[in-house]
């Protein structure tokens, strides 16, 4: 017995297409969905409330405008049917599609129709309906299937070295050739070049903007508005930011290297975007031409996790030692004041601990030391073992390879153990929970149970992989200590008659420098640490 026909049907007719569901051709198009769907609904002779668009979404959650629409209409009682062209245009999350035909449109006394699979849920007994969860597995398998299928085919192109990026970073444009290679456009190129060396003496990115506004540069954005004819800013202010400066120095793009797959999704379902593992991402060296030497992409590296960031004074200007001084008591940063002082208004720099200065003379001890005094003792003990470098240098080197090795040889080999024990559970964990997902899939396990164990697998990665990005970190860390002699020597010898302290010696030769106390307890001389990045003072 068919449904009832005298009753009045106010109808919201619903259609999807999603970016992908675009590759499948015509028949899927959001014209056709309306033609098919307004079609079947005035033969029935029912009322059009209206049509309910999501072009371009992703059918396997419901945040879509469109689908957030109908469904507030049909609960408000604007709409009692709904009509879709098939299960697939309305969700392809199983749980969802069956919770709202099962549970929510029954409620709220909605009839739900999607015509091409035949499911009517006012003819229950139909065999249509009986095949309903199946259809709505089979969907989600779908969606799933050309999730795993387009991420196969990017991570392929990102492998081939294809650059998979809608437009190239400032300083490049894309080729026309089928990898899309970074061209070198020189005008940017220039800026920067201009950054990245200003970056490598010291400077700060909010400094350097600075610069670039005051100079007239154009932003990356309006210099593409301006070359290239396309509007990347909602407005016409040409405002450089420290962001922005940042965003240029964290590109490797621009010393020749391809780095992609970076980001990803949590699942096809969740669409949150979250940071790729850095060993996991896509990474083709020497891919094509750069815009900066290796050696100053290193060098603004280094400054960029020195321990010292610095602060600008008034005058916008960041002092040699500023944020590299550390006093002994607290660890806190010696603070740099300038004053002028005499008739003649000379001009005196002092430091001073941060934490006494600003919040009492009780809460630390005096570490107070005018800058005169300390930029000697500066001066004089680089200069010192710059000489004996340059004199020494061979004995030097093997001292330092000697006193590093065992230790190192030990340290790597027991980290080395660790990384793999670790990765094989990692790779245990993933098949557990493919397994677990199957399961649920199948009916052997229930959807809680499943989110449960999935959680908890998914927990254990986390920290697994933190553990393991931690141990690379140090095995690095001792290869490039066993390296860095080399470049240490070479950076120290420059600076054998040196007679002016600069920001850029300062972060190219100390960790930190470390001021203790104006007057000990037992009347002892003040005790000055300089700690240089490679323990110089123990192979000397």
């Amino acid at each position: 017995m068919g449904p009832k026909q005298n009753k009045n049907y106010i109808v919201g007719i619903y259609v999807r297409l999603s970016r992908d569901d675009e590759r499948a051709g015509e028949s899927l198009s959001i014209e056709n969905q309306k033609i098919l769907v307004t079609k079947y609904v005035k033969e029935k002779g029912w009322q059009i409330k209206d049509v309910y668009v999501d072009d371009g979404y992703s059918g396997t959650n419901f945040e879509r405008p469109g689908i957030k629409w109908l469904l507030d209409d049909a609960k408000a009682g604007e709409i009692n049917t709904i009509v879709v062209k098939d299960l697939s245009r309305f969700g392809r999350n199983y749980i969802l599609v069956g919770q709202y035909i099962d549970y929510v449109f029954p409620s709220f006394g909605i009839r739900f129709i999607a015509i091409e699979d035949r499911v009517d849920t006012e003819s229950k007994d139909t065999s249509a309906m009986d095949m309903l969860p199946i259809m709505n597995v089979f969907n989600e398998w779908h969606s799933a299937n050309t999730s795993k299928k387009i991420r196969a085919v990017r991570a392929s192109c990102a492998q081939a070295g294809k650059y998979l990026a809608s437009k190239a970073p400032y300083g490049y444009t894309r080729a026309e050739d089928k990898c899309h290679t970074p061209i070198i456009d020189e005008e940017a190129a220039q800026v920067v070049r201009h950054i990245f060396e200003r970056r490598a003496q010291g400077e700060s990115p909010y400094k350097i903007a600075l610069d670039l506004q005051a100079a007239g540069v154009p932003s990356p954005a309006v210099y593409a508005e301006r070359k290239f004819g396309k509007q990347y800013t909602r407005s016409k202010w040409n405002l450089w930011s420290a962001a922005s400066v940042k965003i240029i120095l964290a590109q490797p793009l621009y010393v020749g290297d391809l780095v992609q797959q970076k980001v990803k999704h949590i699942s096809y379902k969740n669409k949150k975007v979250v940071k790729v593992p850095q060993e996991e991402q896509v990474v083709i060296p020497n891919n094509h031409e750069p815009i900066i030497s290796r050696e100053l992409w290193d060098k603004v590296k280094e400054v960029e996790t020195a321990a010292s960031k610095g602060k600008m004074t008034k005058e916008r200007v960041t002092p040699p030692l500023s944020g590299i001084m550390r006093c002994s008591t607290c660890g806190c940063a010696m603070e740099y004041h300038r004053t002028a002082s005499g008739k003649r208004r000379k001009v005196i720099v002092t430091y001073e601990c941060g934490r006494r200065n600003r919040f009492g003379v009780d809460k630390c001890t005096s570490h107070y030391i005018n800058g005169e005094v300390i930029d000697k003792i500066i001066l004089e003990d680089i200069r010192s073992k710059a000489k004996i470098v340059a004199e020494d240098e061979d004995r030097i080197r093997q001292r330092f390879i000697e006193r590093n090795a065992l230790l190192a040889k030990q340290s790597d080999k027991e980290a080395v153990k660790s990384i793999q024990a670790k990765k094989a559970r990692i790779a245990t964990l993933d098949g557990l929970m493919s397994k677990a997902y199957e399961d649920k899939l199948l009916g052997k396990m229930p959807e809680e149970l499943c989110v449960k164990f999935i959680d908890r697998y998914t927990a254990e990665q986390a920290t697994l992989q933190k553990v393991v990005a931690d141990l690379e970190a140090g095995l690095k860390q001792a290869k490039d200590m066993r390296e860095n002699i080399d470049d240490f020597m070479s950076r120290i010898k420059k600076y054998l008659d040196v007679t002016v302290i600069t920001r850029e010696m300062v972060l190219e030769l100390f960790d930190r420098i470390i001021i203790g106390e104006k007057f000990t307890p037992n009347g002892e001389p003040r005790v000055i640490q300089l700690v240089y990045k490679v323990d110089i003072n123990s192979i000397l």
